[in-house]
């Protein structure tokens, strides 16, 4: 075997139309355009959505909805996955770096920590925000809640 004999997978490389190269190819005369019409011509291009002068779908479909843009979107993280964190690692504080380290937050996430779960070991969190049931648990083990 050398380079002068390899071939790519059957099957693998599909050869392209050749358009506009004569009545004996198949592809000539008006080379798979069809006949007049504004797709005939060069240097057409129609509008993203155009259905060839039918009520386009993003005209047709209602608009539906209100985006707040002033809504601030938080990564939730519970007390169990946070126990569980500090007994794998012997951690006594958890803060927003310790939870990107180890992969539960990314660069720019707001943290909120919810109440789902036990906590048994005493903690000092730090996070932007805290449920009241999250923060009671804290608290009562003898953590300290931390809000950014």
């Amino acid at each position: 075997m050398n380079l002068s004999n390899l071939k790519s997978a059957y099957g693998s490389t599909k050869t392209r139309k050749r358009i506009g190269r004569g009545t004996g190819s198949g592809r000539g005369g008006t080379s798979t355009r069809g006949h007049k019409g504004a797709g005939s011509r060069s240097g057409t291009s129609s509008k993203v959505g155009f259905e060839g002068g039918q009520m386009p779908l993003q005209r047709r479909v209602p608009k539906v909805g209100f985006k707040n843009p002033n809504r601030k979107e938080y990564v939730g993280i519970n007390l169990d996955v946070l126990e569980g964190l500090a007994e794998k690692h012997n951690l006594a504080t958890i803060n927003i770096d310790a939870l990107k380290l180890y992969g539960l937050a990314s660069k720019n996430d707001l943290i909120k920590i919810l109440g789902r779960g036990e906590l048994n070991v005493k903690l000092e969190i730090t996070a932007h925000a805290f449920t009241e049931t999250a923060q009671k648990a804290i608290e009562a083990v003898g953590g300290i809640v931390v809000k950014l």
